[in-house]
């Protein structure tokens, strides 16, 4: 899918916004976005850095890449990450991170961002930064310096010189009850967010979707203990396999999971429901229609009364 990105392609945890506006990914209430959006120049040789237009986030996003060495316990079928072959990129210089995110903030906030190939003929909504995203080529809290590299985003945050911005950890939730992970999330204030991936009802389906040597049960805890703390995001990825549509049972096992989440006390500020956007190595796993997308959403909206935006 083509997509506006300076310096890398859009992380595998978010979806980019497409040159047509199409109203299979186009946020919702955000305007079209006309015209190509070709490639943009490697502005600064950024290698942990990017940013893009995200449906999901309604916006601007800058992804802070913390596994350039594709490192992750998932392997999900519609992952977009060719791990075929051992990347070589080394554990994440958080000096570097800061320095990369610090000159893409300043670009962000300038009248140069404009300038730059691909978008200057975005709506001004779609101009605006709207969160900055600790995620990668893999788990982002599989990183050996995942506190460090939270506690450093912060520091750039608190340091101001621009508007205050949101953080948002995308994650497979896998990690979320290791001690490390957990001092790094209390560096979260309360604006920010973490963005739990849930993507089945059963074992079967997580183990035919997913492909991790872990449970859903687990899955579902780790998501559970976070959520009596502060609200989360689910974001879940439906896709067609083999040319078939999820199962029907599977969608319903997956709403009614949700429901027992809600009932153990979770938060959940509200549900994402979207598709496999990127080519994916495996040529099994296809992009979902939005009408089959949508019919979703509304069961999970009947089934559970959250707010759910499609993507």
């Amino acid at each position: 899918m083509p997509e506006t990105t300076i310096n890398q392609p859009a992380p595998p945890g978010f979806d980019a916004v497409p040159v047509s506006g199409s109203a299979e990914t186009a946020p919702a209430g955000a305007a079209a976005v006309d015209g190509a959006l070709t490639g943009a120049p490697d502005l600064t040789g950024n290698r942990l850095v990017c940013l893009y237009v995200s449906s999901r986030a309604g916006g601007l996003a800058i992804d802070a890449n913390l596994n350039p060495d594709e490192r992750c316990n998932f392997n999900c079928a519609y992952c977009d990450v060719d791990r075929s072959q051992l990347s070589r990129e080394p554990v994440v210089d958080v000096a570097r991170l800061a320095a990369e995110l610090r000159a893409m903030l300043a670009l962000v906030h300038s009248d140069r961002m404009q300038e730059q190939a691909g978008f200057q003929n975005l709506p001004l909504e779609l101009r605006r930064l709207r969160l900055v995203a600790l995620s990668g080529d893999g788990e982002p809290t599989l990183s050996p310096v995942f506190c460090e590299a939270v506690e450093t985003v912060v520091h750039v945050r608190a340091l101001g010189g621009w508007p205050f911005f949101k953080l948002v950890l995308l994650t497979n939730a896998s990690a979320l009850d290791q001690p490390r992970v957990q001092r790094g999330l209390r560096h979260f204030t309360r604006q920010d967010e973490i963005w739990a991936k849930l993507d089945a009802g059963t074992q079967a389906f997580f183990e035919r979707i997913n492909r991790a040597p872990d449970t859903l049960a687990h899955i579902l805890r780790n998501i559970l203990r976070v959520a009596k703390e502060r609200p989360v995001v689910i974001q879940s990825l439906f896709a067609r396999m083999r040319g078939q549509n999820p199962p029907a049972h599977e969608v319903l096992e997956y709403v009614a999971r949700l429901q027992e989440l809600q009932a153990a006390g979770a938060q959940i500020s509200s549900v994402q429901i979207y598709s496999a956007n990127q080519a994916t190595p495996n040529s099994e796993c296809t992009h979902l229609s939005l009408a089959a997308l949508s019919g979703i959403a509304r069961q999970v909206r009947e089934g559970t009364g959250l707010q759910v935006t499609v993507h």
